[in-house]
């Protein structure tokens, strides 16, 4: 299989981005296939096991991009865990096209891919990010299911060089209301750190 010329695609949507820094605005979602952590409390599982239907050529990959009847200019690569393929060629031809490029990874992968205008990290205990990816990264992002995640959130805040990049604590959705009392009062006392919602399972948008 010749990754340069397709990718294993779960899903490509129009939709509106509901977590994190840029909350609240329309992108075209390329949700890739494959997990190499695969955790418990994923709301996206159907991303991580591949098929040979499942891979789809970049000339096609662009066109439903560039063929989306709403013009999305900010596409957001996600997954499953994206890095494990190799982006570059995807990418560059995005931004030739003068699409804004976000990935949203775990950091467990190199993220080479110097044309990414904005970069997620998710961190997970079970496969922790390269360190080398701290120092590219745009938006911390920590899942909060219990109590004994605000440490490994403060851990994982010591790695972060740039001042600019953003700091946040998202619940994680099966334990939304019962975690986030805890949330609020921890970032009342830690306010370096944000909340991130998932605005899109709240409001129930596709």
């Amino acid at each position: 299989m010749n990754e340069q010329n397709q990718y294993p695609i779960t899903e490509s949507f129009y939709s509106i981005q509901g977590e994190g820094h840029y909350y609240g605005i329309a992108a075209y979602f390329i949700r890739f296939g494959g997990c190499n952590i695969k955790c418990d409390w994923c709301d996206t599982k159907k991303s991580w096991n591949i098929k040979q239907k499942d891979f789809v050529p970049i000339h096609k990959i662009i066109a439903n991009v560039v063929n989306n009847i709403h013009k999305a200019r900010t596409v957001i690569i996600t997954g499953g865990e994206p890095t494990m393929w190799n982006l570059s060629p995807l990418i560059k031809e995005l931004k030739k096209k003068g699409y804004r490029i976000h990935i949203e990874t775990s950091g467990s992968y190199p993220i080479k891919e110097k044309y990414v205008d904005w970069i997620t990290i998710s961190p997970k205990r079970i496969k922790l990010p390269i360190q080398e990816n701290y120092k590219k990264i745009n938006e911390l992002k920590i899942v909060i299911s219990d109590e004994n995640d605000f440490s490994f959130a403060e851990e994982q805040a010591t790695y972060i060089e740039s001042p600019n990049c953003f700091l946040f604590l998202q619940p994680e959705w099966n334990n939304t209301f019962r975690i986030l009392p805890e949330i609020i009062s921890y970032i009342k006392k830690n306010p370096k750190w944000r909340i991130s919602l998932q605005i899109h399972k709240m409001l129930n948008i596709p």
